[in-house]
């Protein structure tokens, strides 16, 4: 018997400690909707934000102005530019999930040089390094990099590097410090780009964290026994190297990601001019690309909305226009602001991915709910579903790992790697982040046709010591917490 108000029966099913997000993007879907059902549900109590070098700040300058769209697009009163300022926003509205968060190479470097290719000159890296220092000091748990898209797609690794060094030496003794990274290439030049964030770890000293590990592109399928043997080796050779992945084989992110580099210089306008000219260069460029593999997850348009869920093959018979011309005429529709999801990878390498002991799962989303402001397109299922299809496909069904050990990638290992208190453990004088679920009933529902729906077999959600799932439902107590430097 114990002394609470309740008790609940829990035989048949097992308990665990709240789920770490290892990957999250909700640094503005959080304050449209705090109530976050849509990881709420897969049993996530606490994310990892500001990933890919995009984070909630800092916001300066040219990339204040990059960044307003999002605000607007989900009609967010508040403005700030510091972290700490969003912090004090988050603790305002109480969201239902513990926040962690990195800060985004592309924050401090569009903050201080726009969307300018190039070195820093001494002046622009020291006031980068200061912006650095501020997040840091007020609770960034570390640095992370986007290299695929603009502003850090024009960063080298000397600039990674004395960012990364800076970053530790202000972080050390007394607080985390970790280098995730979005690598430059997870395709054709995934060897020289996984290669780049070893260089940065070996140069550092600073433990290094790859995003979504993938091998993308079926000709690139045959590299996965090359990247597990560098990463091996690092750790061999004493470096710190972890990473995350969603389990799916399918990615997600803005449609201009197919873009070559040089059209994405000078900023979001001079983009679309490039695109207007429809050059032959650019038009040869994007004629590679595959159009069965690429889906249209969002657009904001409302003449537009029947292309969502649709293949840019579909799409292009309908309007009967070849593929550049495709991409290129939605791009310039949409502003640029377009969704899609990319069917690129393998499954085979998928769960040796995830069977590696460094591996943790990350949901690479930003926090939605089933209904409101943030339901909106056909997203990425990953959403909805990552914890539970991790849990209830790859463990139980296929199974890659125990119980046990799927459990630990989620919560222990993850909250070691991230340098998050007490919490991913179930110990005397631990934060209460708890899920109760059935073992033998856990699964994703969610898919790509049909991305808003929640999974089965969790009954229980406990953040901070107070229930957000009671039974399977939602109690609409929001007890999340702003966790500064992983505290």
């Amino acid at each position: 018997m114990c002394g609470g108000k309740s008790v609940i029966d829990a035989e048949g099913l097992a308990i665990a400690p709240g789920f770490i997000d290892t990957h999250g993007h909700s640094e503005f879907t959080v304050i449209a909707d705090p109530g976050q059902e849509g990881k709420l549900f897969q049993g996530i109590t606490t994310e990892i934000n500001g990933n890919c070098g995009l984070s909630a700040a800092p916001l300066y300058g040219d990339y204040l102005s990059h960044r307003m769209e999002d605000l607007r697009e989900y009609d967010i009163p508040y403005r700030w530019n510091s972290l700490n300022e969003f912090f004090e926003i988050l603790e305002e509205i109480k969201p239902a999930l513990n926040f962690a968060t990195l800060v985004g190479h592309g924050n401090i470097r569009g903050s201080v040089m726009g969307f300018r290719s190039g070195k820093p000159s001494e002046k622009e890296l020291k006031e980068m390094k200061r912006l650095l220092e501020e997040a840091l000091l007020e609770g960034a748990i570390g640095l992370s990099s986007g290299l695929i898209y603009p502003p850090g797609i024009y960063s080298d690794t000397d600039e990674l590097i004395e960012l990364t060094e800076y970053g530790i030496r202000i972080s050390k003794p007394y607080r985390p410090f970790i280098y995730a990274s979005h690598m430059r290439s997870e395709s054709d030049n995934l060897i020289e780009a996984l290669e780049e964030v070893i260089e940065i770890a070996k140069r550092s000293g600073s433990p290094v964290h790859i995003s979504h590990l993938k091998t993308a592109g079926r000709n690139n399928w045959n590299k996965i026994d090359r990247v597990l043997e560098i990463i091996h080796r690092a750790k061999d050779h004493g470096l710190t190297v972890s990473a995350d992945r969603y389990p799916y084989t399918a990615s997600s992110t803005d449609l201009d990601s197919v873009l070559p580099a040089w059209v994405f210089e000078g900023g979001k306008e001079e983009e679309l001019k490039r695109l207007r000219t429809k050059s032959k260069e650019l038009k040869k460029y994007l004629s590679t690309i595959s159009p069965d593999e690429i889906v249209i997850s969002s657009v904001e348009n409302p003449e537009n909305k029947w292309m969502e869920g649709k293949s840019l093959k579909e799409i292009s018979i309908n309007v009967k226009k070849e593929i550049p011309e495709v991409i290129i005429d939605i791009l310039i529709e949409e502003n640029l602001r377009v969704g899609a999801i990319f069917h690129s990878m393998s499954e085979d390498n998928l769960q040796r991915f995830l069977k590696e002991p460094y591996m943790t799962v990350g949901t690479d989303s930003s926090s939605r709910s089933f209904g409101g402001p943030t339901r909106k397109g056909k997203p990425h299922p990953r959403g909805f579903g990552s914890m539970p299809r991790f849990i209830g496909l790859y463990c139980r069904q296929i199974g890659l790992f125990s119980l046990e050990q799927a459990i630990m990638k989620i919560t222990s290992l993850p909250a070691k790697i991230f340098g998050i208190k007490d919490r991913g453990i179930i110990k005397t004088g631990a934060f209460a982040d708890l899920v109760i679920f059935d073992p033998e009933k856990i699964i994703d529902r969610a898919d790509f046709n049909n991305p808003f729906l929640k999974p089965e077999g969790i009954h229980y959600v406990f953040i901070n010591g107070l229930p957000a799932i009671w039974k399977g439902e939602p109690t609409l107590i929001r007890n999340g917490r702003v966790l500064r430097s992983g505290g």
